[in-house]
């Protein structure tokens, strides 16, 4: 994400562990999302989310809490957005990370890409079950 961490102390560990935590719930992971490219009034974010005003107003201020996002009001409505380009960038981040752990988690998922392996290419015979020996042995 470009700009280096200089500390590590408990503070700067502690706040870091905050945003993630904020960030840690998939509807506040879409409601960061939208909000990182358009502000939204909290109206429109529980319709995004399908969930209850209340429940949306929530969430909003966890991640508010979590410096995530800022508000404005206008009138009886209160509009929200992401605090600063940098929201975007640790959502990509995450997004990154997750697909390339799913990827390394699921090797034979990138074996089955034509890509990795030639549609000429057999497939290894499994190896026979042996289900029914241990239940021999086990008296049932």
């Amino acid at each position: 994400m470009g700009a280096q961490v200089e500390s590590w102390d408990a503070e700067s560990a502690d706040r870091a562990v905050a945003v993630l935590k904020a960030v840690a719930d998939p509807s506040r992971y879409r409601l960061l999302w939208a909000l990182s490219g358009a502000e939204l009034p909290v109206s429109a974010l529980a319709e995004l989310l399908g969930a209850h005003v209340a429940a949306t107003s929530q969430h909003l201020a966890r991640l508010r809490a979590a410096g995530l996002v800022t508000s404005r009001r206008e009138g009886t409505r209160i509009y929200y957005r992401a605090a600063g380009p940098r929201v975007r960038g640790l959502l990509e981040e995450a997004s990154l990370v997750a697909q390339a752990s799913s990827a390394a988690e699921s090797p034979a998922a990138d074996a089955a890409t034509p890509e990795a392996a030639p549609a000429t290419q057999e497939r290894p015979a499994r190896a026979p079950r042996t289900v029914g020996v241990r239940r021999a042995a086990l008296g049932k």
